[in-house]
């Protein structure tokens, strides 16, 4: 059984393709693979090179592989669906073009949402209407996915509508398991507010890829008390290396390693571009971290 490490260039602050902020695409590729990893994330459409011969010339150069991509989109706001859609198409093109496997859909943030992350008691919930449409575009991009040969999993993602274990655990139920896996993100659900251990147990079956993420307690707790929005969470550090948190990596390790789990695990340290960091370092932590039980 083979498990293999890679991350994302999220950990290096680029969320959004067109972020002044972000580092180049050579940066990321260059300090990825000097953190010691083998696999990279495409990030945003926009952010890597869409010409495949650029960008394939750019991984073999550090000995990378492309793991997957994240379509991070408003699905929740019907009136986006034209921009969802661009960014699934793109994205699936990109990933098809280098051999990567994984597509992976979240429901980026909503206002709606963002004030209420990690309160599930307290969190707006969609009408019945409203889900079935919001569901119904989830699947039709996880059909794209499947129908360009991609392995697709949803990810859920505070402060959006797939944020919370009854939402995600209900879109399982309603979308068939041959379209649409999971993308298990340990930290995100530990922020929302239940147990990554005990829904891996549940579920490990229709998991095809993981997200490691961890979570600081502290200001959890902290954030959780005050009812702070998702925004400002993240500038208070929510996000922290592997191992400073809660989740519970050995036991996440050998949940996987009991189920014969198969490929890739991905490292997605959120970083804010706003804050004192660098991101190789805390790369190279977390791959340190990881050796250290086992992966």
């Amino acid at each position: 059984m083979t498990i293999r490490i890679g991350n994302a260039p999220c950990s290096w602050g680029v969320e959004f393709a067109d972020d002044p902020r972000n580092p180049t695409w050579q940066t990321v590729l260059k300090e990825n693979a000097e953190a010691g990893y083998t696999g990279i994330e495409l990030g945003p459409v926009g952010f890597m090179p869409e010409d495949p011969a650029v960008l394939a010339e750019g991984l073999a150069e550090h000995d990378l592989e492309l793991i997957g991509g994240v379509v991070f989109r408003p699905f929740h706001d019907p009136d986006a669906w034209d921009d969802v859609l661009d960014g699934t198409v793109r994205t699936c093109k990109a990933l098809v073009a280098h051999g990567a496997e994984h597509l992976v859909l979240i429901d980026s943030i909503s206002p709606r949402r963002a004030p209420t992350a990690g309160r599930a008691a307290e969190a707006e919930q969609m009408e019945k209407a409203e889900w079935e449409a919001y569901r119904d575009r989830i699947k039709e991009a996880a059909k794209i996915g499947a129908d360009h040969g991609l392995t697709v999993g949803i990810h859920a993602h505070a402060a959006g509508f797939m944020d919370f274990e009854p939402e995600l655990e209900r879109l399982l139920d309603e979308v068939d398991e041959s379209l649409l896996k999971i993308c298990f993100d340990t930290g995100h659900h530990s922020y929302a507010g239940f147990d990554p251990v005990a829904f891996m147990e549940r579920h490990i079956g229709r998991i095809s890829y993981m997200h490691f993420k961890d979570i600081d307690p502290k200001v959890k707790a902290d954030v959780v008390a005050n009812r702070t929005d998702f925004y400002k969470a993240c500038g208070q550090g929510i996000f922290c290396n592997l191992g400073d948190g809660d989740v519970d990596f050995p036991r996440v390790r050998q949940i996987l390693l009991d189920n014969g789990f198969e490929g890739w695990c991905t490292v997605e340290q959120d970083c804010d571009p706003t804050l004192d960091v660098n991101p190789i370092d805390d790369a190279r932590a977390n791959r340190t971290y990881l050796q250290s039980i086992g992966f």
